[in-house]
């Protein structure tokens, strides 16, 4: 019996197909040669030079770059280099080359590790990542140090960073630190994203504004034209520099602060006698001239601008996006509230790495394969098996083409999702195989009934999951839960989701092709 292509089945192949490309991109990622950057420290030397993580290095002072062990080896006469010594290096890379004399701490500086076979982000349980044992300037009540991670979870979450665990740890003499782990994250990373506290000020002469935090602002632009990088152009010693505009709200006690402080100012020409000057951690990142037109007026609509430098026009942009990021995040989240210092910070190695990943993809195939069976004995039918088992493998690539695109860390919960939602389909794939066989109606009603199942189950498990994915924490919901099982939600979700809008259509019109 030969299959017409309805409408629902071209959708199914062509999101498979879309699936595909978002998992191992085109050109694919596992074609190019050479090791990938990891990690760069952003005050070094050969990061000045333009080398930015997960560039390619291909080639070294004219060796070829196949694998970590080449790189060390041609990193080795680096290391053996006397204090202030210097070495030229003439690295290529599948975006730059980079040629200049470097010292031993270039060793330091890079992190490299294999080129990975897809874009699939896994999590800390397959891939490693980064610690750190954080303390503060003052002894922290376990009240206090609530409050801290709280604050630290916000500000991560605003970056988009996933599988992050905040950890309370009490030292033998009773005092509090937090510990905090990142997926895929290098130390130099993590040091930079929670060691800052982030203390936002906006002045008038020496008198404040207002301050980071949701107590003073109360909304900040990220999207459309609330927040854009406005223009590029050429800067000094050759570089590129981009400026960044975004738009925040002010509350109404802030905004009256302002008319109150710019009331006894003098106008010079278009502009006040005194800018609002923007203070980060104490230093002075901008100067925004005040028109004469908010002389007195309690405005709450402020413009906060800014820039971003790189070698290239795009990496500028890069660089003013990233900065614009930096500052929206600590205007929401507010400073942190106390003064931090890093104990400790290393890298920690996978538990799991690629054994385990090797052996859930050879039990993947064994459950597929025993499905098959079972279906097959159960309606004696090969072609109804084969679709079965079709339309399962099309949902996983499907969930693992979204993770890929969305950036969603795969770690051992949002496995145990994906191994769910796949078991769902199945149980789905029986509903309207059993429906579709019953006489006491039409095929078509049958059809309904059993898709009608489908989308209440698919309801209800909607429902069930949303609060543990931590979408809904602003309202107060599942906050506590969208931790160790925020990945195993959001997988499952992505995986019924499919279902019920892509896979289980489709499937369903093949089956009224074969009953009919």
């Amino acid at each position: 019996m030969k299959i017409k292509m309805t409408f629902k089945i071209w959708l199914l192949i062509v999101v498979v197909i879309l699936s595909l490309i978002s998992i191992f991109s085109i050109p694919p990622i596992a074609l190019e040669k050479g090791v990938i950057v990891t990690s760069v420290k952003a005050n070094s030397a050969v990061f000045a030079e333009g080398l930015r993580e997960s560039m390619i290095i291909q080639k070294i002072n004219g060796h070829e770059i196949r694998t970590p062990e080449d790189y060390l080896s041609a990193m080795a006469p680096f290391k053996n280099l006397s204090e202030n010594e210097t070495k030229k290096l003439s690295m290529t890379t599948n975006k730059i080359e980079i040629i200049d004399l470097f010292t031993k701490n270039i060793t330091d500086d890079i992190s490299v590790g294999k080129i990975p076979l897809t874009r699939i982000q896994t999590g800390l349980d397959l891939r490693g990542g980064a610690r750190a044992f954080v303390k503060a300037d003052i002894p922290l009540s376990d009240s206090q140090l609530n409050d801290l991670i709280a604050i630290s979870e916000q500000r991560l979450n605003v970056y988009g960073l996933s599988d992050t665990k905040f950890i309370k740890v009490k030292k033998s003499d009773g005092e509090n630190l937090m510990e905090v782990v990142i997926a895929g994250a290098s130390p130099n990373n993590l040091e930079e994203l929670i060691a800052k506290q982030g203390k936002f000020e906006a002045k008038i002469g020496n008198q404040t504004v207002f301050i980071g935090g949701h107590k003073d602002i109360t909304y900040v632009g990220r999207t459309g034209r609330n927040a854009i990088v406005t223009d590029c152009f050429a800067a000094k010693n050759g570089e590129q520099a981009c400026n960044f505009r975004f738009t925040i709200y002010l509350s109404e006690a802030a905004a009256q602060r302002q008319a109150n402080i710019t009331d006894k100012l003098a106008i010079n020409g278009s502009y006040l006698s005194k800018k609002l000057d923007l203070f980060l951690d104490g230093k002075k990142i901008e100067s925004l001239s005040i028109g004469t037109d908010l002389k007195g007026r309690a405005t709450t609509q402020i413009s906060i601008s800014g820039s971003g430098k790189g070698k290239t026009r795009k990496e500028a942009a890069e660089d003013a996006k990233l900065n614009m990021k930096k500052l929206q995040t600590i205007l929401i989240t507010g400073s942190l509230p106390f003064k931090l210092k890093i104990v400790k910070i290393d890298r920690i190695s996978p538990n799991l790495g690629g054994d385990f990943t090797k052996q859930i993809f050879e039990a993947g195939l064994f459950a597929l394969l025993a499905v098959f069976v079972v279906i097959f004995i159960r309606y004696r039918k090969l072609k109804i098996s084969l679709a079965v088992i079709t339309t399962s493998i099309s949902e996983i690539i499907i969930i693992l083409g979204i993770a890929a695109l969305i950036g969603q860390n795969l770690d051992l919960p949002a496995i145990a999702g994906i191994v769910a939602a796949i078991g769902t389909g199945v149980d789905d794939q029986v509903v309207i195989l059993d429906e579709s066989r019953s006489k006491h109606e039409s095929l078509i009603q049958r059809i309904k009934t059993a898709l009608f199942i489908i989308v209440t189950a698919f309801t209800t498990t909607l429902v069930a999951m949303l609060p543990l994915t931590g979408f809904l924490s602003f309202m107060g919901i599942g906050a506590a839960s969208a931790g160790l099982l925020k990945g195993f939600a959001v997988t499952t979700i992505l995986g019924i989701s499919a279902g019920v809008f892509i896979t289980r259509p489709a499937f369903a019109d093949i089956v009224k092709q074969m009953e009919e």
